[in-house]
């Protein structure tokens, strides 16, 4: 049987990366993909927070709320410090309104799976559910929620947040993935987003896929415009863009272990 398949593009926590953020929408147009869903994290940690908005509004279909998003352009923000203060003055008015209004999550059907997307985890975009989960949190993930709103439970949930891609089946056939980073990417630093392959809006069982992306980038030329940009933290952005090593870990002089927990 023939299948109508579509590609769809599945990008996350850009932060401010301009350069990487060309060199991952490049790729995407080069695959012929023209459709693309963000799972937030806009903003913060790098220097153009503003150019990644315009762009993200322009290109993607769907925009994603993601707790920077929610956080940084807060009102009522009780933590307050000069990154802070500089990350949100480099966005244009307007943008941290729109930032702070996008849906927290969207479900859309692919070759017969429910397939949810949200950014860090079904109850918030503050609550962290990284690689190393445990049971309660993998089923967690499928629930709905006050946030996620009623409907059928989903199958497939993608996420981002961790900077840390992965893919997870469990013998109910429910599927949980991880994004990756394009713009702050852990462990290995080269950009990563997802393609998802199947047939859409179909309730029928039909041929399903996700692929993992890398798309290397200049790194010095982002490095090149958060010095010119007089951008804060640049130590720790620069060990996280080369070295793909999370700046608290800098801060602490400390070395990231493994990210399973020991046994």
């Amino acid at each position: 049987m023939r299948h109508d398949l579509e590609r769809i593009a599945l990008i996350s926590d850009v932060h401010g990366n301009l350069t990487a953020l060309e060199a991952v929408l490049d790729d995407i147009d080069a695959r012929g993909v023209t459709r693309i869903l963000n799972l937030g994290d806009y903003v913060g940690k790098g220097p153009r927070g503003r150019e990644v908005v315009d762009l993200c509004r322009e290109r993607c279909a769907v925009n994603i709320l993601g707790n920077w998003d929610d956080f940084l352009p807060d009102p009522d923000r009780q933590e307050d410090d000069d990154a802070l203060r500089w990350w949100l003055g480099q966005l244009s008015p307007g943008q941290g309104e729109w930032l702070r209004g996008l849906p927290f999550s969207h479900d859309l059907l692919v070759s017969g799976r429910r397939i949810r997307l949200f950014h860090a985890s079904a109850t918030s975009v503050h609550r962290r559910v990284r690689f190393d989960h445990d049971e309660a949190e993998f089923r967690g993930m499928f629930a709905n929620t006050p946030a996620t709103g009623d409907g059928p439970p989903p199958t497939v949930v993608g996420y981002g947040d961790t900077h840390d891609a992965y893919y997870e089946v469990d013998r109910e056939r429910r599927t949980l993935f991880n994004t990756g980073s394009v713009g702050n990417s852990l462990g290995d630093p080269t950009p990563v987003y997802v393609v998802v392959e199947g047939v859409p809006d179909s309730v029928d069982d039909a041929p399903f896929s996700l692929q993992f992306v890398r798309v290397p980038y200049d790194v010095e030329a982002e490095l090149a415009a958060a010095r010119a940009a007089g951008m804060p933290e640049y130590d720790g952005y620069a060990a996280e863009l080369r070295h793909g090593v999370y700046r608290g870990n800098l801060a602490r002089g400390t070395a990231p272990g493994y990210h399973r927990r020991p046994r």
